[in-house]
């Protein structure tokens, strides 16, 4: 299992005044909504969750805002997706290693990226985060699901 990533030694959301309460049986993906390529690939996660075990919520909304103050992410450059699962948080590439690994084969493959080392992990991953909108874009508004999705989407 990846390591968490936390700034700080984190208590449980749940403690947390602050954060809306939501189902947390299942993974929350928090990730930048209007964002082409974050928003790209929760499209790839909904295409290949077949078990649905995923929920998603944008960081624009207030779920997604309470929990990067409470992880104390920047809730304004949303330069990491965040994953919340089984009471720990995942952000940078844990969370994208994570995620994979909850996919069907032959995706979770992609899970083996948590073997590439540390400096060049982070190196790597902060400068397609930080450069994300030039290179892919940005929408106006964030996704909005469809009918048959939008109930693993949380407000």
């Amino acid at each position: 299992m990846p390591k968490a990533f936390l700034p700080f030694k984190a208590y449980s959301f749940a403690e947390d005044a602050t954060v809306p309460r939501f189902d947390d049986s299942r993974p929350l993906v928090v990730y930048d909504g209007v964002c082409i390529l974050c928003s790209g690939f929760i499209k790839f996660v909904l295409k290949h969750d077949h078990a649905q075990k995923f929920h998603f919520t944008a960081a624009q909304s207030p779920l997604g805002q309470a929990l990067f103050q409470h992880y104390r992410l920047d809730p304004v450059n949303f330069e990491t997706n965040l994953l919340v699962y089984n009471g720990q948080a995942y952000a940078r590439l844990d969370a994208f290693t994570t995620i994979m690994s909850l996919l069907p084969l032959p995706v979770r493959l992609l899970s083996l990226a948590r073997f590439i080392p540390s400096p060049l992990d982070r190196w790597f991953y902060e400068s397609i985060a930080k450069n994300r909108y030039r290179i892919f874009g940005r929408s106006e508004s964030c996704m909005v699901p469809t009918p048959d999705i939008r109930k693993r989407f949380i407000d």
